[in-house]
């Protein structure tokens, strides 16, 4: 799915901690990623204690508790992602998790290749309709993710990572 490295990378910033670079990012995240107006302009004129009040309650206070494809499947689906990082010149650094999804948004729009959001696609499913049953702005920002991607398929979570190509 070429073209949508911008909107990845934009939705992998909207969907972290909303801190001082987040909030210098805004004006420029707003201009290249009209798909995600709706969060950038709640956003604008949200204070940032409230926007980051809001982060926490919805997500957990770092991201990892909401933000995780990976949960539930076990220790798998991380080392498979830190696997295919890797065979594509990444090695994977920070605190967080490899399933975490703005870092598998972040990998996506460095590389192009979409098969960890493809095969996590029942997780972003379920994370849109959390988000959406919340009524949070977060959810235009996984409804602009789930666009780019093509339908599920039954079976396609078998194995939810795909070796590189």
């Amino acid at each position: 799915m070429p073209g949508f490295e911008v909107l990845y990378q934009a939705a992998a910033l909207c969907l972290t901690y909303p801190g001082d670079d987040f909030l210098a990012r805004l004006p420029l995240l707003r201009e290249a990623a009209p798909q995600l107006r709706e969060f950038t302009d709640h956003a604008a004129v949200t204070a940032p204690e409230e926007l980051a009040a809001h982060y926490v309650r919805v997500f957990g206070e770092d991201g990892e508790e909401g933000l995780r494809l990976g949960r539930g499947r076990g220790a798998a689906a991380p080392a498979r992602l830190s696997d295919l990082y890797r065979a594509h010149g990444l090695e994977f650094t920070g605190e967080e998790r490899p399933d975490f999804l703005p870092a598998v948004l972040e990998f996506t729009a460095r590389t192009g290749n979409t098969d960890p959001l493809t095969g996590h696609r029942d997780a972003l499913e379920q994370l849109r309709a959390r988000l959406t049953g919340l009524g949070t702005p977060y959810a235009c920002v996984l409804d602009a993710v789930c666009a780019t991607l093509p339908p599920a398929h039954p079976g396609d979570l078998t194995d939810p990572v795909p070796q590189p190509r």
